[in-house]
């Protein structure tokens, strides 16, 4: 089959597609024929030699495709050869093959695309099990989500406010505050041009946020703490700011706040059972229905990853990039 690889860490460039062998499969696995497969920062770090897979995973980035089902295991019972499924991995997207676990494969609703649907999975497990399962957000209560634009952020805006919850963003531009307005945010702050804990304070009456989305981690740290409520609960999914910050153990006494780190990837397969389980029967109904939507920024062609890759790291990028690997 071909996939994107890369010979050596580096920048974007290094991608290019080869020639590699079919991944193997076992009893319990689904072999899919992708169509399309999600880019995510994840990937972009791995390809810098910063996020190795965990150990078994295949070398190949991509951390979730949506397809064809090519074949089965011998132990598969809930899927079959020839559905139309979108998946979450722990490696090996970026192929004309990839091999994803029976629990985390997901049948495609006939109202979602299988190009929409690979852009599906990371955004939206992602934020539905940090913002109701990890946080346990309720109805009422406000969320503060940094990167509101990215795919996990716009996934976010959506879920939270259609729980009725005050939602609250950052992203870079007026352009893109403005998409997360049409998502659902309420309100909007430019990081660039504001403080984000005063503006915070200010719409809460000073009481601050009592669900902080981050994914940034150390750079924000001290400050997320200022701008969280009293019992409130920050979630950190993301180090784009870094990895080491110190932390204000009074402030965290005081607040009897909530500090949350977790990563989707290197999560038990039970675990991610588990998640995916509660996506399909609490999100997927709405992205079949239509009342949640996946963001699809571009689309770019599976022999320029690069470009993709680029597109990211410029943030250039409102929602998901999606590779097309196989014409639908």
């Amino acid at each position: 089959m071909k996939a994107v690889v890369f010979d050596q860490p580096g920048e974007a460039e290094v991608l290019h597609v080869s020639q590699v062998a079919d991944p193997a499969t076992h009893a319990h696995d689904v072999l899919i024929r992708v169509a399309g497969a999600g880019v995510n920062r994840a990937d972009l770090l791995q390809r810098r030699g910063f996020y190795p897979p965990p150990p078994g995973a295949s070398e190949i980035l991509g951390l979730e495709v949506a397809g064809i089902v090519e074949a089965v295991g011998a132990a598969i019972t809930h899927v079959h050869a020839g559905a139309r499924v979108m998946a979450l991995l722990e490696g090996g997207g970026y192929a004309e093959l990839a091999v994803a676990p029976e629990a985390q494969t997901i049948a495609v609703p006939d109202s979602i695309d299988l190009i929409t649907a690979a852009g599906i999975p990371e955004a939206f497990i992602t934020a539905h099990d940090n913002l109701f399962t990890r946080t346990r957000l309720q109805p009422g209560e406000t969320v503060l989500i940094h990167g509101g634009a990215g795919g996990v952020g716009t996934a976010a805006i959506q879920l939270a406010s259609a729980a009725g919850c005050q939602v609250i963003v950052t992203a870079g531009s007026p352009a893109k505050l403005q998409r997360c307005a049409q998502l659902g945010a309420h309100h909007g702050i430019d990081y660039r041009a504001e403080d984000f804990v005063a503006r915070v304070r200010d719409l809460t009456g000073g009481a601050g946020a009592h669900v902080i989305l981050d994914v940034m981690g150390a750079a924000y740290v001290e400050r997320n703490l200022e701008a969280l409520a009293d019992d409130g609960r920050l979630v950190v999914i993301g180090l784009q700011g870094g990895t080491s910050a110190e932390l204000n153990l009074g402030l965290v006494l005081r607040k009897r706040a909530a500090l949350v780190g977790t990563l989707l990837r290197s999560r038990p397969a039970a675990q991610k059972a588990a998640i995916v389980a509660a996506f399909v029967t609490e999100v997927l109904p709405r992205l079949a229905g239509g009342t949640l939507r996946a963001v699809i920024d571009r689309v770019v062609p599976f022999d320029d990853a690069a470009a993709a890759h680029r597109a990211l790291e410029t943030g250039d990028v409102v929602g998901k990039v999606v590779l097309e690997v196989t014409a639908p």
